[in-house]
């Protein structure tokens, strides 16, 4: 990351407030701390810009190499980890926070791996702490242990519809072929 630092007249100067707009526009900001830095009669906004030295428009550069929890876990834990994804999503929405701030695919991952896990064993996953655990300790342990559906935060399975009629039912949602319908 690079910095930037740009000084506009408080009484105005449009060249100068159009060149630090041009480079906001140009460049990947990160942040932008401004300051009124009065210089006995005159009076100077100084903002000091904080920047990515990659173009607009450009992919950002990942630093994690994404996976695909389809290939790294069998089918079972699979479908167990598609159930908590969606527990976790109806509670994200109820919180009104980003599903990743209950947990993040990689912890659901490792709960999936667990067998019988208890609030102790998911504890354990790194970046599980006892806030989430007295947030969230009876929702995902119950869902993993009773194969809560998809659709009941509460974690209790809930009645096929009608629609679904001549479809397997498994213990987290609906299965024809090779078909996971949540």
């Amino acid at each position: 990351m690079q910095f930037e630092v740009f000084a506009v007249p408080a009484a105005g100067n449009r060249d100068l407030a159009d060149a630090l707009n041009r480079f906001l526009r140009s460049h990947r900001v990160l942040h932008v701390e401004r300051r009124l830095v009065e210089t006995g009669a005159e009076c100077v906004w100084s903002f000091c810009v904080e920047y990515l030295d990659v173009p607009v428009g450009a992919a950002m550069p990942s630093s994690l190499p994404k996976i695909d929890y389809k290939a790294v876990l069998t089918p079972e834990q699979f479908a167990r980890f598609s159930a908590l994804r969606v527990l976790r999503k109806e509670l994200a929405d109820k919180e009104a926070v980003p599903p990743y701030a209950i947990f993040t695919n990689e912890q659901l991952a490792e709960m999936v791996k667990l067998e019988a896990p208890t609030k102790g064993d998911i504890q354990a996953i790194p970046g599980i702490g006892l806030a989430k655990m007295q947030k969230y300790g009876d929702a995902f342990p119950a869902a993993l242990s009773t194969g809560a559906q998809p659709g009941s935060a509460s974690g209790q399975p809930e009645a096929a519809s009608e629609a679904g009629a001549g479809l397997q039912q498994t213990g987290f949602g609906l299965q024809t072929g090779g078909l996971f319908l949540p």
